[in-house]
């Protein structure tokens, strides 16, 4: 007993922790007041003396400088910015940044049924070397220099194109090239929020979001996802305490679950965030999968409250780096000149061998093949984890992802672990969410459960 009590931190020290890891997420930046040491010793419920002792400490360790006569401040340069100090404390092994670590540093044994991308032999290669052969012969203005402020305009028109076939009406000039979807999230950050304001996410959601939303400096809010969508009463709720900046979500083959939104509930949505003035930001990256389109915010709302972003990272290749942002026109100049002054533009070379690979005819004759492939993949991939005790949450009409629920109380984060020391990468729901439901589901990625020994791995890792 004694041991443990020696081990718990003082009062002292956790005051000089929670002051400390506020310096080192830029909540205090450099030469900013301290609060006073009343104010501080009331805010913590910590006497004031308790308070003194933590800014002698952090003085110091040189975090803090006093000011006669003026109180303390925060010494030195601005920290490099640290995601892990932002978030929750959790785990550093098992965060939201976990899974992309493990499943792009993997060596060619590992096995990674967790990952969030195609196998590379579905992905169409010899079609891209083909067009990269092309694009080599071609004049020297495709392969040396800037592209436009808004993209290479063929590709635009073609992507204009198809939004149309899935109802989304929205000009040429309304889209604007990035460098990937994870890029017009964040640029779509930059332009939108301020430190502090609210950003609404489905809880589970794209474990990225959470981490990028962080770098932002904004509070997360999780809305229960239903396999029709967000849970209405739910957001109704969260709109009117919060008031969010922004609601952040896949319309499509939701990541990690591969629900659909259903046309009801995207009209309830829609009315919902113009009566709190919430914006959408509708990540579309595997609407593209889908067998048929279901129905997209962005096309309900015109692209008047709804902005849809998209890449072709998940579905020709992550290596050629192309993605989009369909907004509403008035906020295309100012969302390019944003662009610019972060990277002066996007991947020329990349848009040009992208649109060579929708107008040759390339990406429909491979999409047709892959939506072949995982539903063969869906329903085998579903019979082998019930076989192992995991339940499926939802049977999705498409897309890569099943979102399994645990037997037993098992926790997904120790899963997964002990499947990787058996090289394995496992998905666990504890970076899909931070409420106590992650621990009980892991996200698999169909088109990489093939191999048997992923499901004699998963059964070994379970039983501990």
């Amino acid at each position: 007993m004694k041991a443990a009590a020696s081990s718990a931190p003082t009062l002292v020290e956790t005051v000089t922790v929670a002051i400390a890891d506020r310096i080192a997420s830029r909540q205090l930046a450099p030469g900013a007041r301290l609060p006073s040491v009343r104010a501080f010793a009331e805010a913590m419920g910590v006497s004031k003396s308790t308070v003194v002792e933590a800014y002698d400490r952090l003085g110091a360790e040189g975090a803090i400088v006093a000011r006669r006569g003026s109180g303390f401040y925060v010494a030195g340069k601005t920290r490099p910015l640290c995601l892990k100090v932002i978030g929750p404390e959790l785990d550093r092994a098992v965060d939201p940044l976990w899974i992309t670590r493990q499943s792009m540093q993997a060596g060619p044994g590992l096995l990674m049924p967790g990952s969030g991308w195609l196998p590379a032999t579905w992905l169409p290669e010899d079609a891209i070397r083909r067009n990269l052969r092309q694009l080599a012969r071609t004049a020297h203005a495709e392969l040396t220099s800037y592209d436009q402020p808004l993209g290479f305009a063929p590709l635009r028109s073609q992507i204009a194109r198809r939004l149309d076939e899935k109802g989304v009406a929205a000009d040429a000039d309304q889209i604007i090239l990035v460098d990937s979807a994870t890029q017009a999230v964040d640029l779509l950050g930059r332009f939108l929020l301020s430190p502090g304001d609210t950003v609404v996410v489905d809880d589970p959601c794209y474990f990225n979001f959470h981490a990028l939303l962080r770098s932002h400096h904004v509070r997360i809010v999780g809305v229960p996802y239903t396999p029709t969508g967000p849970d209405l009463v739910q957001f109704e709720a969260i709109l009117a305490a919060h008031r969010p900046r922004f609601y952040l979500t896949n319309s499509a083959l939701h990541n990690p679950t591969g629900a659909t939104l259903a046309p009801m509930v995207a009209h309830r949505v829609l009315r919902l965030a113009e009566t709190h003035d919430t914006l959408i930001i509708e990540d579309d990256i595997f609407g593209d999968l889908e067998p048929e389109a279901a129905p997209r915010l962005a096309g309900f709302d015109g692209l008047q409250r709804v902005i849809q972003v998209g890449s072709f990272s998940k579905t020709l290749s992550a290596a050629v780096r192309c993605g989009f942002i369909a907004a509403r026109g008035d906020w295309v100049e100012p969302l390019v000149d944003l662009k610019l002054a972060m990277s002066l533009g996007s991947g020329h070379l990349a848009a040009v061998l992208m649109h060579r690979l929708i107008t040759d005819g390339s990406y429909r004759h491979h999409l047709a093949d892959v939506r072949d492939k995982l539903a063969r993949d869906m329903g085998q991939a579903a019979r082998h984890l019930e076989a192992c005790g995991l339940k499926p949450w939802i049977e999705p009409r498409g897309g890569m992802f099943l979102w399994a629920r645990l037997p037993g109380g098992l926790d997904s984060a120790d899963v997964a672990r002990r499947a990787l020391a058996k090289g394995v990468v496992l998905a666990p729901g504890v970076v899909f969410s931070t409420s106590p439901l992650g621990q009980e589901f892991l996200r698999f990625n169909v088109a990489h459960c093939g191999d048997p020994r992923i499901f004699s791995v998963l059964a070994s890792a379970m039983s501990g």
